[in-house]
Order: structure tokens, then sequence, then C-alpha cells
């Protein structure tokens, strides 16, 4: 049994691993990896990030796995936290978006807006059809 003191020590050590807020230390990338985001390709999509931070040597990035962040149509789904800055979501990613996002976004700061969510949701939006009476 652990005591207090050594748990606050456990919580104060990995929190910076999993805050989501805008005093984050470096930046988080998250991969949903449940189910409907295996079958929609993040396997593919989380081998690719890993890749390519190694290929441009980027050491002050924290990779994780999630399990469903809640948007199954619009897997895979990518989140990026970046220190300073509120989290960003990257919906219908592919292993090439994903190379993109991290050689825009984590390396540059830019956030592509074309991938994001709110993005795809006005398309998604703009493509229904009303009817009228």
């Amino acid at each position: 049994m652990k005591t207090i003191e050594e748990l606050n020590e456990i919580r104060k050590n990995t929190f910076d691993k999993v805050n989501q807020g805008r005093d984050r230390k470096k930046p988080r990338v998250v991969v949903g990896m449940a189910t409907c985001g295996i079958a929609a390709g993040s396997k593919y999509v989380m081998e690719a990030i890993e890749d390519e931070i190694r290929e441009l040597g980027i050491e002050d990035v924290d990779l994780v796995k999630a399990g469903c962040i809640g948007i199954c149509r619009l897997e895979p789904i990518v989140e990026v936290i970046m220190p300073g800055h509120e989290k960003v979501t990257y919906v219908k990613m592919s292993a090439m978006k994903a190379r993109r996002v991290i050689r825009e976004h984590i390396r540059n700061g830019k956030i592509i807006e074309d991938y994001t969510m709110h993005v795809i949701e006005d398309k998604i939006m703009n493509d229904y059809v009303v009817l009228s009476d």
C-alpha cells in the first residue's frame, strides 16, 4: 500500500503527461484506439505519427493512445494539445494526414484547418437537404 505522500508524488510526476489544459509543458498527441478507431485505421495513423516523430527527431512530445473519443463516424481521430493553446481535434485521419499534422502542427505550430472537426462538421451539415412542407 502506498502512503498519501507517495501517491501525491506519483500524481505530481504524471500530471504533465495527462494534463489537457493550456498549462501543459510540452505537446500531447492523443490517438483514438478504441474498436471503432482501429476499424477505421487508427493503427496505421499511430504508426505514421511514431515514424514521423522519430524521422524529424522530435523528442519533447507525449504520444498516447486513448479509448473511445466519442465520435465514431469521424474516426480515426487525433487530438493535439499544444502548450498555451486549446485542444485541436483532427478527424478522418490517414497516415499521410497524420504525418502532415506532426510536421506542421507539432513542429511548426500551424493548425491544419481542413482536417479539424469543426470543418468536417460544417461540410456534413451543408450536405443535408432541408425539406419544407
